[in-house]
C-alpha cells in the first residue's frame, strides 16, 4: 500500500486499459479519481468491482473535451483533497479503418473532430486545469499515453487499425510530453508511455480486430517482434513504473509495443563474405 493517502486522476478507467491501470494504483492504496462521460454498463462494472475490492476511488460525469466541465473537475479535487499526486492522461477515441471505412462515409460526421477532441485536447485540458493542483504535491507525475500510431500512420498492416487524424492526435502528444516537462518541472514529472496493439485497443478484444481476416491478424502478430498483442495489465504495469518509480525520468516515451515499430524489418542471417 505503499500510495495511500496520494490521489491519482485516471480518465477512461471504465474501459479495459483504464481500467487496469486504475486497478493497479487501487491495489497499492492510491484514492482514484475517476471521471466517467459515456459507456454507463462499464461504468457499472467498475464501480461494482472496485466497492468489492474495497477501493478508495470517487467518480463524477465529466466531458473531457469541454474546458468548463474539466474546470470544474479540478475545481472539485481541490475543495475534497486539496491537491493532486497522479494525472494518467489516458483519453483518446481512434477510429479504426477496418470499422469505420472514410472520412467521407456519412456515418463518420463528426469522426475527424471526435479524434483530435479525445486523444489531444482533452489531454491539454487536463493538464492546464491540474497543473496547479500537482504542484502541491512535491512529486506529482503526469502520464500521457499515447500510441504508435503517431510513429507508423495509417501505413503497412497499422493501415487497418490506424486513422490519419487519430495518427496525426498522438505524434503532437510527444510534443506536449517534452513542452510539459520543461513547463512543470522540477515538481512534476512528466512522461509518456506509447502503446502498441493492446487487447482491448487496436487489438484483441476489439471490434475492428475480430472485423480483420485471419490472414490480416497474422500479419499483425509477424509484424510484432514478440508476435502477440499486448494485455491492459501489462500496460498498467509501466504507467505505475512511469509514475511512481521511475523517479529521475522526465521528458521521456516508454514504447510499449511488442517490437512492433521495429517489426518491419528482420535481421537476416549473417553473409559467408568473398574473402
Amino acid at each position: 500500500m505503499r500510495l495511500h493517502g496520494r490521489i491519482a486522476l485516471i480518465p477512461g478507467a471504465s474501459r479495459p486499459i483504464g481500467r487496469a491501470i486504475a486497478r493497479r494504483f487501487g491495489e497499492e492504496g492510491a484514492t482514484l479519481v475517476l471521471p466517467v462521460h459515456d459507456w454507463p454498463e462499464s461504468t457499472r462494472e467498475m464501480t461494482e468491482e472496485f466497492e468489492g475490492r474495497g477501493f478508495a476511488f470517487v467518480t463524477m460525469p465529466v466531458d473531457l473535451r469541454a474546458g468548463e466541465a474539466v474546470a470544474a473537475l479540478a475545481a472539485t479535487i481541490e475543495g475534497r483533497f486539496g491537491r493532486l499526486d497522479v494525472l494518467v492522461n489516458n483519453i483518446e477515441r481512434g477510429g479504426m479503418p477496418v470499422v469505420h471505412g472514410s472520412y467521407d462515409q456519412p456515418h463518420n460526421r463528426g469522426q475527424w473532430e471526435l479524434e483530435i477532441a479525445t486523444t489531444l485536447t482533452a489531454k491539454w485540458l487536463l493538464y492546464h486545469h491540474c497543473l496547479p493542483l500537482l504542484r502541491r504535491s512535491g512529486e506529482a507525475a503526469i502520464v500521457n499515453v499515447s500510441s504508435i500510431a503517431a510513429i507508423t500512420g495509417r501505413s503497412g498492416p497499422a493501415a487497418l487499425v490506424f486513422n490519419d487524424g487519430y495518427s496525426a492526435a498522438n505524434r503532437a502528444v510527444s510534443s506536449f510530453t517534452e513542452t510539459w516537462a520543461r513547463e512543470a518541472g522540477p515538481a512534476v514529472r512528466v512522461n509518456e508511455v506509447m502503446l502498441g496493439l493492446i487487447d482491448g485497443r487496436h487489438g484483441e478484444q476489439t471490434r475492428g480486430w475480430g472485423a480483420l481476416s485471419p490472414q490480416q491478424r497474422e500479419e499483425l502478430r509477424r509484424h510484432t517482434l514478440l508476435g502477440r498483442t499486448g494485455l491492459p495489465e501489462e500496460v498498467a504495469t509501466a504507467v505505475l513504473f512511469v509514475a511512481v518509480d521511475a523517479t529521475y525520468m522526465t521528458g521521456a516515451v516508454l514504447r510499449l509495443d511488442g517490437g512492433f515499430v521495429l517489426g518491419g524489418d528482420r535481421v537476416p542471417e549473417m553473409p559467408p563474405g568473398i574473402l
